[in-house]
């Protein structure tokens, strides 16, 4: 339902939704024109990540309309995450709330990243087998969809082995230290993200300490040490646990980025699984629960009213209704393609021939009748 709900919103995500719904048209109208894409440009909107154009192209060949588009990858998403939430959380009510707190209005717009890190997660198998071919084949592919994947690589050469309470906490210092540096704009800038796109996302210092990161990380990381002691020895569980320090850890590390924080979303399902997983068996369970959902209520409606601004999350409209909503930011902003406006699906290919019978055929009633 959830999917259904993201996938059928019309544009709701703001200026990504519209861009990546330009590309696919693009893409869409190399296929029907049959162009070669590497000679026409498919290739050069996301240098260095073929994967996603790829799709693009596969997508292409089933529809040429960028909601059908959207609509069916999103389906791939919320397939992708269930299969990882279905496998590892035992407790999926509590999982599902934790994802509608952390990730659910992210899922409306950073399509590409979140399939990404969907991908990626396929991998945490093979990090438990300590299958490092296969590792890196699942690697690979999420890398190939969005770059910034590749925060997700060193988490195969963590030892598989509990931690200290500690070790953790003098990592999480180091790791505090280190972020409140000028080292993680220098690996930025380094790496970057050369998909060109893209609105120029600002990774960089935004000239404070995110509070809200430091709040987040402090807690998660308060809750995960106080249920420290019923971790198992599991080796399912161990690499989980040590995603989810992770996901703090990342928080940590960015901490003066206005949009770093998007790279823990490669670390969150070990948050959300080991959480739900402990407080199964940990004692005041039903405290802490109670702690975690009035949380991703918090955090819900933060989201909600932060977007609010540009995206217009509000009202909900489908794309099975014509038109488009009054005073939206990013219709104003960032349309491009006004049919759209006046038949959602005109780009949808339903080709059929129709032959006109002249009444004086001698065709019978029932005969006419199936022709119509």
């Amino acid at each position: 339902m959830l999917a259904l709900f993201v996938g059928l919103s019309d544009m709701l995500g703001g200026y990504d939704r519209y861009i990546y719904g330009e590309v696919f048209d693009s893409i869409a109208n190399m296929t029907t024109h049959r162009e070669n894409y590497a000679l026409n440009g498919a290739f050069y909107y996301f240098p260095g990540e073929a994967g996603y154009t790829l799709i693009n192209i596969i997508f292409s060949f089933f529809t040429e309309n960028r909601y059908i588009f959207i609509f069916f990858y999103t389906l791939l998403i919320y397939l992708l995450l269930f299969i990882s939430l279905k496998d590892y959380a035992k407790n999926y009510h509590l999982a599902l709330i934790l994802f509608m707190g952390l990730w659910f209005y992210f899922s409306f717009t950073y399509l590409r990243q979140v399939l990404g890190a969907t991908v990626a997660w396929l991998s945490i198998r093979y990090i438990v087998k300590r299958d490092f071919i296969k590792f890196l084949l699942v690697f690979l592919v999420a890398w190939s969809i969005h770059k910034s994947a590749i925060i997700f690589f060193p988490i195969y050469f963590i030892p598989v082995k509990k931690f200290s309470k500690q070790f953790i906490i003098r990592f999480m210092l180091l790791v505090l230290i280190v972020g409140i540096s000028p080292i993680p704009n220098a690996l930025f800038s380094a790496y970057g993200d050369v998909s060109v796109v893209e609105r120029a996302a600002d990774y960089n210092a935004s000239g404070g300490i995110r509070i809200a990161y430091l709040l987040e990380s402090g807690f998660f990381l308060i809750l995960l040490l106080s249920q420290y002691r019923y971790l198992t020895a599991r080796k399912t569980d161990i690499v989980m646990f040590n995603i989810a320090l992770l996901f703090c850890a990342i928080l940590l590390f960015f901490i003066q980025s206005e949009n770093g924080g998007r790279l823990s979303w490669y670390y969150m399902i070990g948050l959300i699984v080991t959480l739900t997983n402990l407080l199964t068996i940990g004692r005041n369970r039903e405290i802490v629960s109670f702690m975690i959902i009035a949380l991703c209520f918090f955090l819900y409606v933060r989201i909600y009213n932060d977007w609010q601004v540009f995206l217009n999350l509000y009202p909900y409209k489908t794309f099975l209704t014509n038109g488009f909503r009054k005073g939206d930011y990013s219709y104003d902003n960032y349309e491009y393609d006004h049919s759209y406006d006046k038949n959602k699906l005109y780009r949808v290919p339903f080709r059929c021939e129709i032959n006109i019978v002249p009444k004086d055929n001698g065709i019978d009633n029932k005969q006419k009748h199936i022709l119509e």
